[in-house]
């Protein structure tokens, strides 16, 4: 080899060393010192992507600022952010701004319900606003003479700006429950008398809408969901046949413990939420049960849907032409009227009867004249007349012999002592007289209630059992506070 091609051969090796050596210093090299590969484009390929975009929004169609304020329910596991946007365009319809429907308007318009109808035509009065809550206006305490539907929106509102609130002052009628209903997804039954409530159930079966019904009274309440899925049963499936006007207790007179229709309103709210959303098992099928005297809850199963039911049976009688006409005060024997008073009977002959002003001077004149006062011990313990006995209608037979023992026992009478006696202070704890008289000896005596009903049914209880001397007085403890003593407490 001459020397020319040996001197060509070392400058090839040489060459492959350096190359060599260049490659192996890479290798060793840390990643972070490698040159960074490029990033691919965020649309999948194509045109990279400009440094900075503003968001504009997703699918769901939620904004920044509905995603703030519903944040907390966005990111709840059982949630999420499509079931908030169903939410925010769903719409609930409440029909009640009392007790139950103050909580349910306040919760729902806070979750975001992107419509929310309040039906009511009645306005706020002081005694609602202990369990009404919805119902307050800024610098005043109360909205105390403002219709419901408008103060229940105006707080709804204020709330929450962004949702809309419409308000039904009419109330809801057999002529316009069917459309009215047709217009919302869900439909919130916060109603207190039996009329409005077969209405409600009704319409729903007509409409197809699904039906969140509550109830409160005393320290009970209840909750379901009628008229929903294949074999959920309408209220109607479940009551056939109307309950006795007896039977259902209202709270303008059985009472009610404020807090326990915000709870039962609170819960009609979730249950609102879970059919516009879509999460969670609504409560068809199934009554929840709350005793707030124990704090005990519980569940029971109910029937399915009957085939026979006039409302939403295989045939039913009630449909969209014939609900405008159903008389359904005739059905139930009640007015459509949540704190309406019942109305005046007329049992005893109006000769037998006396005015507040004209017991007010028959006292004048005859101090020991004996009043038997038979409301409840709850209503005769907030007012009551001086000397008044009580002997509660509820439980008038028991006294029966009381009543006797007092009347025979001239200058013995409550109203000559000038305190308040029971039927027990007559004759001892177990009602049982040591003594008795004919009628002929008795004297005048008078009978109270609240309005001039059960006063009636007293007397004419009494006179069965023989006694016949009573006067009943017209319109109760109510109409003497309104037409003798204007300082006398009205509940």
């Amino acid at each position: 080899m001459s020397t020319s091609e040996e001197l060509e051969r070392l400058r090839a090796e040489n060459e492959a060393l350096k190359a060599e050596l260049e490659a192996l210093k890479r290798s060793q090299q840390p990643p972070a010192a490698q040159a960074p590969a490029a990033a691919p484009a965020a649309n999948g390929g194509g045109a990279a992507c400009p440094a900075f975009a503003p968001w504009d929004g997703m699918q769901h169609g939620l904004d920044k600022q509905q995603i703030s304020r519903y944040s907390r329910q966005i990111i709840l596991h059982s949630f999420g952010v499509q079931a908030q946007a169903r939410l925010c365009r769903g719409s609930v319809l409440i029909i009640g701004a009392g007790g139950l429907g103050s909580p349910a308007a306040l919760y729902l318009a806070a979750a975001g319900v992107g419509r929310l109808g309040i039906v009511d035509r009645d306005t706020v009065e002081l005694s609602n606003i202990h369990r009404q809550v919805i119902h307050r206006r800024v610098g005043g305490e109360a909205s105390v003479g403002v219709h419901k539907a408008l103060s229940a929106a105006e707080a709804c509102r204020a709330l929450n700006s962004s949702i809309l609130v419409e308000t039904y002052l009419e109330g809801l009628t057999p002529e316009n429950a069917v459309e009215l209903i047709s217009e919302y997804d869900v439909i919130v039954d916060a109603s207190d008398n039996a009329p409005t409530r077969y209405l409600i159930s009704d319409a729903c079966c007509v409409a197809r809408r699904p039906l969140v019904s509550g109830a409160a009274i005393g320290t009970d309440g209840q909750l379901t969901v009628y008229c929903h899925g294949e074999d959920g049963p309408c209220y109607r499936c479940l009551f056939p046949e109307s309950p006795a006007a007896g039977n259902c207790a209202r709270c303008v007179d059985a009472g009610v413990l404020g807090v326990v229709p915000g709870v039962i309103g609170t819960l009609q709210a979730l249950e609102a939420i879970k059919l516009v959303s879509g999460v969670g098992e609504p409560l068809s099928r199934r009554l929840l049960a709350m005793d707030c005297a124990t704090g005990r809850f519980h569940c029971v199963k109910l029937r399915a849907k009957s085939p026979a039911c006039v409302a939403c049976g295989t045939s039913p009688a009630i449909t969209a032409a014939t609900l405008p006409t159903y008389d359904y005060a005739g059905f139930t024997g009640q007015a459509a009227a949540n704190d309406a008073a019942p109305a005046p009977l007329q049992l005893i002959p109006r000769e037998e009867r006396i005015t507040p002003r004209q017991l007010q001077e028959r006292l004048a004149a005859h101090p020991d004249a004996l009043v038997l006062d038979v409301r409840p011990l709850e209503q005769f313990n907030i007012c009551h007349l001086p000397g008044a006995m009580h002997t509660p209608y509820k439980h008038f037979d028991r006294h029966l012999d009381a009543i006797r023992a007092r009347l025979a026992t001239p200058g013995t009478h409550p109203a000559a002592a000038g305190t308040a006696a029971t039927a027990g202070d007559a004759a001892g704890q177990d009602g049982t007289a040591e003594d008795s008289s004919s009628p002929s000896e008795q004297p005048p005596f008078y009978v109270v209630c609240r309005r001039g009903n059960d006063s009636q049914r007293a007397l004419a209880a009494l006179r069965r059992a023989g006694i016949s001397q009573g006067v009943d007085v017209v319109g109760g403890m109510e109409a003497w506070a309104r037409e003798v003593d204007t300082s006398f407490p009205m509940y």
